[in-house]
């Protein structure tokens, strides 16, 4: 079987912004209500290292592997639970330019043997997880005291490390 999860947001700032706030992990304890932590160098084969927190759910630790990436466009991996087969997901971002900023819609895919187990509590508790992620980096890109520009300077007097 296979569950699909989709949410979506319309965000008041550029695709590279969006992307800058997405890919600077060392900052989601600061602002992520879902991936509450997240280690790892974003590149096409890397693995990262994710506590996932579902609405309502138990926090897991996941080391998904990065499968795409594609600067201010798509962020993609892939990861399973325990065995091959038994729940594999495929988890994108997707950075869609708009007239007003962009659309980050976030979605999974998850096949194996435990979907039909597991479909409705993805429903109850990882779906809004991701209603919840996407509103957070709405209002995370879309304040001005958070962004970084181009010269490597933090607007908000932070290091310049761009983990403001």
């Amino acid at each position: 079987m296979t569950k699909r999860l989709s949410s979506s947001v319309d965000i008041g700032a550029t695709p590279e912004r969006v992307w800058e706030v997405l890919t600077d992990l060392a900052a989601y304890p600061a602002w992520n209500p879902f991936i509450v932590r997240a280690e790892g160098a974003v590149g096409p084969g890397r693995r990262l290292t994710l506590r996932m927190q579902p609405v309502g759910g138990r926090a897991m630790t996941l080391r998904p592997r990065l499968v795409e990436v594609t600067a201010d466009r798509v962020l993609r991996w892939r990861g399973r639970l325990v065995l091959p087969g038994l729940m594999d997901a495929e988890h994108t971002f997707v950075l869609q330019p708009q007239a007003a900023g962009t659309r980050l819609v976030q979605s999974e895919t998850f096949r194996g043997v435990l979907v039909p187990f597991l479909a409705s509590s993805l429903d109850r508790t990882t779906l809004p997880a991701f209603v919840a992620m996407n509103e957070a980096l709405k209002r995370r890109a879309e304040d001005p005291a958070r962004t970084v520009p181009r010269t490597g300077a933090v607007a908000d007097g932070g290091t310049g490390t761009g983990t403001a």
